[in-house]
């Protein structure tokens, strides 16, 4: 009984690391450029865009597939920063331990109360 309580214990620990860990990330920003700085994307640590920037330059009604590729290929690099952010703080927050299906910690949290 006592092993149990323990393991409770440090599944509660781990919750809050978790919880903790997850409200750094929503401040977090992470930036990504593409076509030489001409679009920036900026993510949050969740991997939600928060601003796009356009260099007026890159803004061509002649061209817009270029722009639309800009924008397309500074998104998909951002939200991979913001992802490798993510597990990188997952991993600190749980020592580790591979935490794969648990992201909304529903597995944890129905034991954990």
């Amino acid at each position: 009984m006592k092993n149990f309580q323990q393991m409770m214990q440090m599944g509660q620990k781990m919750q809050a690391r978790m919880k903790e860990m997850r409200e750094k990330l929503a401040d977090l920003e992470v930036t990504a450029r593409s076509g030489g700085g001409m679009v920036e994307v900026t993510a949050n640590g969740e991997g939600e865009i928060t601003d796009i920037q356009l260099d007026p330059e890159v803004v061509d009604p002649e061209d817009v597939e270029m722009l639309e590729d800009l924008i397309l290929s500074a998104v998909s690099e951002a939200q991979r920063r913001a992802d490798e952010k993510r597990e990188e703080a997952m991993k600190e927050a749980t020592g580790g331990l591979p935490m794969d299906g648990l992201d909304d910690l529903g597995g944890l949290s129905g034991l954990l109360g």
